[in-house]
């Protein structure tokens, strides 16, 4: 799938005349290593977005309980939309109102190596992977290193929305601690809190750092 066949619900769910987010160039050349970034995103429920480029686009998952250290936890995912490379550096407040409307930072980012491997030992792309519905992966982010795999557990076809679990391998870089409070979480980028993000976006102060 094309990336502009591949964002085109991204692009029907938004106004950008009402939101910041990035609309995305479709001829954005990719990096020599794929990014991924994990976003805290305080909308109607709290949650983590995990993202992970692919193909022109980032392959997204809400994961409610956020990406884990310890490989012990199981973490529920849900697919959502894939987004434009350019929403890796989103952070921002999504106007009351509009799709995904509430507060955005960036939690962690970085590159990443796909581990996905067939039974002749050769690499399975990530998005054939996906497809598939089995991913291993190794992060090298800020916060996030090592290895990880994201699992299908329930397609559409069972019933049900499609659900995956999001899990840490064990191996060098594992420990026992989980995910931090997200309300006391700092952005990467910027230093700055769920909280100061939403106050910047107030009436008369500027939706960006």
């Amino acid at each position: 799938m094309t990336a502009k066949r591949s964002l085109a619900r991204y692009h029907r769910r938004r106004d950008f005349s009402k939101t910041a987010e990035p609309e995305g160039q479709l001829d954005e050349l990719p990096d020599e290593l794929p990014s991924y970034v994990v976003q805290i995103h305080d909308a109607r429920s709290m949650h983590f977005d995990f993202r992970l480029e692919a193909d022109g686009v980032l392959k997204s998952f809400a994961v409610p309980k956020g990406p884990s250290n310890d490989p012990h936890d199981k973490r529920f995912a849900t697919p959502t939309e894939d987004h434009p490379l350019a929403y890796r550096d989103f952070e921002g407040t999504i106007p009351e109102g509009q799709y995904g409307g509430g507060t955005v930072i960036v939690w962690d980012q970085g590159t990443y190596r796909n581990a996905t491997t067939g039974r002749d030992g050769r690499e399975i792309p990530l998005s054939e992977a996906l497809e598939q519905g089995h991913a291993s992966f190794r992060l090298d982010g800020r916060k996030l290193h090592g290895g990880y795999s994201l699992t299908r557990i329930r397609d559409t076809r069972e019933g049900g929305k499609e659900a995956w679990l999001l899990v840490k391998q064990a191996d060098e870089r594992a420990s026992s601690t989980g995910t931090p409070d997200p309300r006391r979480a700092r952005s990467v980028r910027t230093g700055r809190t769920l909280n100061q993000v939403a106050a910047d976006a107030r009436p008369g102060r500027g939706d960006h750092p």
